[in-house]
């Protein structure tokens, strides 16, 4: 198409994802085309596959699971809307408010990956205990006697 959006086959695949996943993702709102064909196929921007990328990767490298992406991508959004208020000139006691809404949301979403740091560093102490102790057996396992 001439229009630049792509269909949801080509926003798949630039993402490693099925279809079906797109269609789930919007479902759960997480996700939704900039808009539709005359037929009424969905159409992607190049920022919708961006979002996608972003919940990917909230996903895979992060380990959150599709409430938690839901409610840092709404926590995100938020923030975008208050930076795109500030640089519309809002009046200065409106700044004030700003900035006080964007750290508590920064702060919740600093809390967020607090708490999964350190459930991902209850695992890792976890494997460390457990590859001591195959180590110790098998260090054992080698003396004689």
């Amino acid at each position: 198409m001439t229009d630049g959006t792509l269909r949801i086959g080509e926003v798949a695949e630039r993402a490693g994802v099925s279809c079906r996943t797109l269609r789930y993702y919007e479902e759960l709102r997480l996700l939704a085309p900039s808009g539709h064909s005359a037929g009424g196929a969905r159409r992607y921007t190049e920022e919708d596959v961006g979002r996608l990328l972003r919940i990917r990767e909230l996903q895979e490298v992060m380990g959150f699971d599709l409430e938690e992406i839901g409610a840092i991508l709404g926590a995100e959004d938020r923030l975008a809307e208050l930076r795109s208020e500030w640089h519309g000139g809002a009046r200065p006691e409106r700044q004030e408010e700003i900035l006080a809404e964007a750290v508590k949301i920064n702060d919740r979403l600093r809390q967020q990956v607090r708490e999964k740091r350190a459930k991902l560093d209850e695992v890792m102490a976890d494997l460390e205990a457990k590859a001591r102790r195959y180590r110790e057996l098998a260090r054992r396992s080698k003396t004689p006697g």
